[in-house]
């Protein structure tokens, strides 16, 4: 039972942005390769243009070898998005206020909806190809098991007691406002500025974190 923030279950386990931390020499120089040729399909044809043939043949290997490493297209948009994602859980676990250490813990998880916003304005396309390769693919993610982590640690310096509730479920309702595929939906279908989202966002978070909770 998930109930306070104070509980071990619910604390970062590190490393956590994907790919292996340790890998032989030649496995490194591999996935080097392919996700050089996989950035270059990006950058030129687009995220809709990224498959597992399409890789292969720009690296000038067997398909085969794509799936090895990868296991499907999210497994590799999973990849491509793992230098980005290890710099912002630098950022939030160890850089600068109000995003990392320093600030109040509701400054501190306004400034992370904020800037996952901000990634999601950059790689919104590709974020929704790694999280819908299953119905629950972004949540086994370590990607989102740190950030739900953080999101639980900081509720609990807010909440000590447990009074608000469930700190994990406040933790994954608070996550959920930055889903990529409702964030692609507000910003190409409604039209929605960030600015506009951003808004949105602090109501829910002030919400759950406004002076009226304390």
């Amino acid at each position: 039972m998930a109930g306070s923030g104070g509980r071990s279950d619910d604390r970062p386990l590190l490393p956590v942005a994907g790919q292996p931390v340790v890998e032989r020499a030649d496995a490194a120089r591999n996935r080097v390769a392919l996700l050089t040729a996989a950035a270059a399909i990006l950058e030129r044809d687009g995220v809709d243009a990224l498959s597992m043939d399409r890789v292969a043949a720009e690296a000038r290997v067997g398909v085969g070898t794509v799936y090895r490493r990868f296991g499907d297209r999210g497994g590799l948009a999973f990849a491509l998005l793992d230098d980005d994602e290890r710099r912002f859980q630098e950022a939030f676990l160890s850089g600068r206020p109000p995003l990392g250490p320093g600030a109040p813990p509701q400054a501190r998880i306004r400034a992370f909806v904020h800037s996952y916003i901000d990634r999601l304005e950059s790689h919104g396309e590709l974020h929704a190809v790694a999280e819908i390769r299953t119905a629950t693919a972004r949540f086994a993610s370590g990607a989102y098991r740190t950030a739900r982590a953080h999101i639980v640690a900081l509720l609990h310096q807010v909440d000590p007691r447990g009074d608000w509730g469930d700190h994990g479920y406040l933790a994954d309702a608070l996550l959920a406002l930055v889903d990529a595929g409702l964030f692609l939906y507000q910003r190409r279908e409604l039209g929605y500025s960030l600015e506009r989202i951003k808004a949105g966002v602090d109501v829910v978070v002030d919400g759950l974190l406004g002076e009226r909770r304390r």
